[in-house]
């Protein structure tokens, strides 16, 4: 189907149809949970790992700050989907207040960033499963393929699909996070030795304090920190799929901050209180650390299998931004215009499956780089994610400049302290970029390829540029009380 055809429901009491052709297939038990999910990823279960042994407790402080800022941004996103819901997320909303070639590159540094990140999330898959001695042997890569298979056709079936898995993914996060903290609370508390060592605020004090590295390498840290929250934004795309946005949004956003405090903050709390942060390890789960310590039969095992979980669910969300995104991109005429065609069940069927073609880059990349490319990566990825919170937060300040004109009406969701807080955040941001330039070699070498991305999206300007394909949809996207009444009328 091209995307001048009508969308088809999958079922026959298929939810109604977004402006952009999508269904509002999310319901507000999905877009709850989604909103938690996003919150728990990969660089919590497996860089966590890395991160203590490189900068010891004072992660969590990193955790905390980063924490805020991410939740700051989250709260311009919150701001700009009140104001007009749209799968097009922050491309939609660059394109309407920096232009065209701002919503380019959003668009295109949103797609580098999920196809880095996906990358990163089939390495960690691969690492999970070499965790089990029966798959020692098998290739790295092999685990990798089959997991981008597994989840790309997740994601092809619809939206609906797409929610519910997330959904169980998601569950499972929080619920193994939730007996974590419950065990390791009552370890504490009953100061019960962990591996012959007693538990209890001596292990920091004991071992170089806070900051046992000295400050600067937890400052250098920031960036790679930062990665661990790189899905919170998803909210906002999902926004444009929901049901109910006005009512389930803003609760949901709000709640972030809280989540932030107690599965990253509160968890790396615990684990140097439980162990000593030299016992942690790159490329193994402080989890599956801890558990192995207690000394329980099978628990490690069932650890892994959460994180497994979390790097699925993360390349799940991936594949979901990155096929709207694309696909925004496309109907403003800055992608190839295949990139717009939709299957029968409304999904970017050509815009996730390019998504893909990037991912089996990945796939090789294990093959022939499988110790180093999850840092590699991860870096690279880091470019991305700040570029993404980056433009939100433009736009917002943008919105809110056009509001305070009188030029369009006043959200019911208004980003807290703005805009100095948008300013201080945006801020944050460039000195993310200045820090990774000290994190020698992988960051140095992250922030000299800046000059090549940047000739790579003036060359992609050029080349994709074209009259915009949106003819078929509506010339203006109606706001958010225009689409509520829209959602009434089915």
């Amino acid at each position: 189907m091209s995307h001048n055809a009508t969308p088809q429901p999958d079922t026959p009491d298929a939810p109604a149809l977004t402006p952009e052709g999508y269904h509002r297939g999310l319901g507000k038990r999905q877009i709850q949970m989604i909103s938690i999910g996003g919150a728990i990823g990969t660089g919590l279960f497996l860089g966590a790992g890395s991160r203590l042994q490189q900068v010891g407790p004072s992660l969590a402080l990193v955790y905390m700050v980063c924490g805020i800022f991410a939740f700051l941004m989250l709260r311009a996103l919150g701001e700009l989907v009140m104001y007009r819901p749209t799968s097009g997320s922050f491309v939609s909303y660059a394109q309407e207040f920096l232009g065209p070639k701002a919503s380019f590159v959003a668009g295109a540094m949103a797609f580098f960033n999920w196809a880095m990140t996906g990358i990163v999330d089939i390495t960690a898959v691969a690492l999970y499963m070499h965790f089990w001695g029966t798959f020692a042997s098998v290739p790295q890569w092999v685990f990798a393929l089959i997991a981008l298979l597994l989840i790309t056709g997740m994601n092809m079936i619809g939206v609906r699909w797409f929610g519910e898995l997330e959904f169980w993914f998601s569950l499972i996060k929080v619920a193994a996070l939730s007996l974590f903290l419950i065990i390791g609370a009552a370890v504490l508390g009953l100061r019960v030795p962990v591996g012959g060592e007693t538990t209890g605020i001596h292990l920091i004090t004991q071992n170089g304090g806070l900051f046992p590295h000295g400050l600067l390498p937890a400052l250098v840290l920031v960036q790679g920190v930062v990665f661990a929250y790189s899905a919170i934004e998803l909210i906002g795309t999902a926004a444009g799929e929901c049901q109910d946005v006005k009512d389930v949004l803003p609760k949901a956003i709000n709640a972030v901050i809280w989540r932030i405090a107690l599965f990253y903050v509160g968890t790396v709390s615990l684990l140097v209180l439980l162990l000593p942060w030299q016992a942690y390890h790159a490329g193994i789960s402080p989890f599956v650390t801890f558990f192995e310590r207690l000394g329980v039969p099978g628990i490690d095992t069932v650890m892994n299998i959460v994180v497994l979980t979390a790097a699925l669910s993360s390349l799940n969300s991936g594949l979901y931004s990155t096929g709207r995104v694309l696909r925004a991109l496309a109907l403003d005429g800055s992608a190839p215009r295949f990139l717009t065609y939709m299957n029968s069940r409304s999904v970017p069927s050509a815009a996730i499956l390019m998504t893909v073609s990037i991912y089996l880059v990945g796939v090789v990349l294990n093959y022939f780089l499988p110790t180093q490319i999850f840092e590699i990566v991860l870096n690279l990825a880091s470019l991305g994610i700040l570029s993404t919170w980056g433009f939100i937060v433009l736009c917002q300040i943008r919105l809110r400049q056009a509001i305070n004109r009188g030029d369009l009406p006043a959200t019911t969701f208004p980003m807290p302290w703005a805009p100095i807080s948008a300013w201080l955040t945006l801020a944050f941001f460039v000195g993310v970029l200045v820090l990774m330039a000290f994190d020698y070699p992988n960051g140095t070498w992250t922030i000299c390829c800046i000059p090549v991305l940047a000739g790579l999206l003036t060359i992609g300007w050029k080349v994709f540029r074209q009259t915009p394909a949106s003819e078929a949809l509506p010339t203006t996207v109606p706001s958010i009380a225009q689409t509520d009444d829209c959602v009434k009328k089915h």
